[in-house]
């Protein structure tokens, strides 16, 4: 290769092996091994070349799209290697390994709110159009409508998958997120193997699924799947070429992306699980044996926080223990289960910041076994600081020097609303199960709990 953006495309593909697939043959196109690890660094490059030809990006400028992410890696990654600065806007809920990753590629980065449409200035679309409306030399990309995001799947991807198949293939599961990698695919298969079934996989929430299936344009939902599934019908979605349609929760989403490297040893993302979901079903409900096709959209690296984090998990409701309306509930990393961040009474006062520090809390159980004996926070390790400033020797101290020891604790089987009056006295919960510490519980999990029960 001449340069690293000659390694886009060309993916492989792989027969899935150990799951139940009906009488079907189920394969998947790793876009994970794409250089910045999805499918969408084959229309990020098209998108920035079409620009070029014509004229509208010009040496030296800016890139601006709007994204939930994989796009926006995609323009960074190839912006970065053209020499374009690369501002992306991107909803609240994307996942901060994305954010960190795009930063590590140069490029500027713009949260704003998951939470409104289109029409109202931070919906993430229209800021970013607004962005590049006041910045001198900039080009906004807008992936849902760019003619170059479709083409790219229909001269690239759609061809490889049939030529990779040997020319036998049934249907192809897709996610729609701008709408390219499924108009791009069903424009060529429609020409070329048009017996292909094209089959869209959508976060329950979404409104395409619902309009696909039903004709019904329906109020959006929220999920936490990210890079498919939209409020509104892109333009650069043609969902005519579509023949089903399946919408699957984000529960099940993020189980089949664990149980895709579990048991194939394959890492893929949160809409990897969700098409892999899609797909299996599609398979199971076939009577006759079909060859189909889905695709790893993305590494699961990107989603280490989420998808293969227990405890977000457990925080979702998603760890599957039945609910008993008690404190119990709340507790989202039990000491037991190894998931609970606590430091012992002879640990130094930097492991105890250290921790604190890399699980983003502010205090800390101190256990013996499984015995507590005390509480740590922010506030007795700055006393401390304090105490002596300039001294290095404080952080050696051992944390039984400054932890908390009169303790307000609550039983694991108390009613939830138990727990108000210990937050009114600013207190943090620290649960017992019986003589043994189960874990602590915070406002924000109390919070947390009241939003699942929202839903």
């Amino acid at each position: 290769m001449q340069n690293v953006l000659d390694l886009i495309g060309a993916t492989p593909l792989v027969a899935v092996t150990r799951f139940d697939t009906g009488p079907c043959r189920l394969f998947l196109k790793l876009e994970s091994h794409n250089p910045s690890g999805s499918i969408k660094d084959r229309p990020a490059r098209a998108m920035i070349e079409a620009a070029e030809a014509v004229g509208r990006l010009q040496p030296g400028g800016t890139i601006v799209e709007a994204t939930a992410g994989n796009t926006g890696l995609g323009l960074a990654f190839v912006g970065a290697r053209k020499g374009y600065r690369t501002m992306l806007v991107v909803p609240d809920k994307m996942a901060r390994e994305k954010i960190l990753h795009a930063r590590a590629m140069g490029a500027e980065i713009v949260v704003t709110r998951s939470d409104v449409g289109k029409g109202h200035p931070d919906y993430y679309q229209d800021l970013a159009q607004a962005i590049a409306d006041k910045t001198p030399g900039a080009l906004y990309i807008n992936q849902f409508e760019n003619p170059a995001n479709p083409l790219a799947h229909e001269r690239a991807t759609g061809p490889e998958i049939l030529r990779q198949m040997d020319g036998k293939v049934d249907a192809v599961v897709v996610g729609v997120g701008s709408g390219g990698t499924l108009t791009g695919i069903g424009r060529f298969m429609k020409r070329n193997s048009p017996q292909t079934k094209m089959v869209l996989a959508d976060p329950l929430g979404s409104v395409l699924a619902p309009y696909v299936r039903d004709g019904v344009m329906i109020d959006a939902g929220s999920w936490a799947v990210e890079g498919i599934g939209e409020d509104f019908i892109p333009p650069n979605a043609d969902l005519s070429l579509l023949s089903a349609a399946y919408s699957v929760t984000d529960q099940e989403s993020f189980a089949a992306a664990r149980e895709l490297l579990a048991k194939e040893g394959i890492f893929g993302g949160s809409s990897s699980g969700t098409l892999l979901a899609a797909a299996l079903r599609y398979c199971r409900a076939q009577s006759v044996p079909k060859r189909v096709v889905s695709l790893v959209c993305d590494s699961g690296a990107k989603y280490l926080s989420k998808v293969f984090n227990d405890a977000f998990l457990a925080q979702e409701g998603w760890h599957g223990a039945a609910r008993t309306g008690t404190v119990r509930d709340l507790v989202a990393n039990p000491l037991a289960s190894g998931l609970a961040i606590a430091v012992r009474p002879d640990d130094n006062l930097r492991t105890a910041f250290s921790r604190m520090r890399t699980a983003d809390v502010s205090q800390l159980p101190v256990v013996e076994g499984e015995r507590l004996v005390g509480l740590v926070d922010e506030s007795d390790i700055l006393a401390a600081l304090t105490q002596a400033p300039g001294d290095a020797r404080v952080f050696a101290s051992p944390v039984r020097d400054v932890m908390v020891t009169r303790l307000e604790t609550i039983s694991a089987d108390a009613p939830i609303r138990d727990l108000l009056p210990l937050f009114r006295k600013d207190f943090v919960a620290i649960v017992m199960d019986g003589d043994a510490f189960l874990g602590l519980v915070t406002r924000i999990d109390l919070i947390n709990h009241f939003r699942i029960a929202m839903q």
